[in-house]
């Protein structure tokens, strides 16, 4: 399975073309699920031919992966923004505030990333290119997070800054899993912050919130 693709000659009507295509495909995927979607089903709905498509993609694999990495760098971008206004320290519990207020937590994003996920599984390829992903977002929390010593001491039993962040990322697969089922963003944002709180502190840090009965018996 080629991933990347040939390298194609980039135009703004290329990019918009493509950038559309995404845009379906990712309204096409969270509605029906990757595997169970055509080429012809992506292109009626970004109004585009086959011959548009393959302008722009190899593969409907080829597009799944391109629409992975648009969402999982937003991701990144997102949680090293929130971390970088700390300037040389970083304050912990802060950090875990303006990380868990702007992350993405959208349902039909989590719906395709799953089926991603379970894609690569089978995929080697594909699931080598994922792991890479991941261990990018892992390296900007570890290195963040290698500013709150001295500052803010990391439990000891987390092992160090890569099992820290392997654990922060741990802690938002298990919260959006449960987002998947339950429907609920907000329950969903403020069960993150909690545990990202307890699993990068002494857990005496003070919330914005109070825990509720709901995210205690979870």
């Amino acid at each position: 399975m080629v991933v990347d693709g040939t390298t194609k000659r980039v135009t703004k009507r290329r990019v918009r073309t493509r950038a559309n295509l995404l845009d379906a495909a990712f309204a096409v995927f969270a509605a029906k699920g990757f595997g169970r979607v055509s080429i012809e089903e992506v292109c009626e709905a970004a109004g585009y031919s086959r011959g548009a498509f393959y302008s722009n993609f190899d593969s409907l694999d080829e597009l799944f992966f391109a629409l992975y990495r648009e969402r999982a760098d937003l991701i990144a971008d997102q949680v090293a923004g929130a971390l970088a206004l700390d300037g040389p320290d970083l304050d912990v519990p802060a950090a875990v505030d303006r990380v868990t207020e702007v992350l993405l937590l959208d349902r039909d994003w989590l719906l395709v990333k799953t089926d991603f996920l379970v894609h690569a599984a089978r995929e080697p390829v594909v699931a080598q290119t994922l792991l890479e992903h991941r261990a990018r977002l892992r390296g900007a929390i570890a290195e963040r997070l290698a500013r709150a010593r001295g500052h803010t001491e990391l439990p000891a039993v987390l092992g160090g800054l890569d099992s820290a962040a392997h654990a922060v990322v741990a802690a938002y697969d298990g919260v959006t899993t449960q987002l998947l089922l339950d429907k609920d963003s907000e329950h969903a944002r403020t069960w993150l912050k909690q545990l990202l709180t307890a699993l990068l502190t002494d857990g005496s840090a003070p919330s914005n919130r109070a825990p509720s009965n709901r995210a205690n018996s979870e």
